[in-house]
């Protein structure tokens, strides 16, 4: 417990030198098919418990006997039929993620979520009720519908896979 401890303190020590902040790794099943991101802590735990083996990591940079993990891959093979049953449970990051981070609105960068029916009117939390949009785009829509507001959509919502988001979150993609 105590060396996982210490490269846990090593992998911290390492970011704050290369100034990043904590990074999502990549767990792939046996047969190569993403499952999740985990963190980079916990990733740490994948390989001292030797669940899984780095299929990528970044160069020159060792988390102890370890090298720093962009992708792992599982050494027994997970069953991920319930991962693409039904679509993933709408959150707010999910949605900025689907989208890249793109405003549906006016294109730019997005920190913020709009529903397409204000919350107001009955609107839900749902994936294809609610876009990433830039804060100016959402004041200016305010509590109507885009067709209401004028502000055609530039990209229709849809319902991701647990999949698409793992890749997207990988990938750190920009629209």
């Amino acid at each position: 417990m105590r060396a996982w401890r210490l490269l846990c303190f090593r992998a911290e020590a390492a970011r704050v030198d290369e100034g990043e902040t904590m990074s999502a790794v990549l767990v792939l099943n046996t047969d190569n098919t993403a499952l999740h991101t985990v963190t980079l802590q916990h990733a740490i735990g994948m390989l001292v418990r030797e669940v899984a083996i780095v299929e990528q990591a970044r160069e020159g940079l060792n988390l102890g006997p370890y090298p720093y993990p962009l992708v792992l891959r599982l050494v027994r093979y997970v069953k991920t039929a319930f991962l693409y049953t039904r679509a993933p449970g709408w959150t707010k990051r999910g949605v900025l993620r689907r989208d890249r981070h793109t405003c549906a609105y006016c294109g730019g960068q997005a920190g913020t979520v709009d529903h397409l029916v204000p919350q107001s009117r009955g609107g839900r939390n749902s994936w294809l009720n609610t876009v990433a949009a830039c804060s100016p785009c959402n004041t200016r829509k305010a509590n109507r519908t885009p067709e209401e507001a004028g502000m055609p959509l530039l990209f229709t919502p849809y319902p991701p896979s647990r999949a698409q988001l793992a890749r997207l979150d990988q990938r750190g993609e920009s629209r």
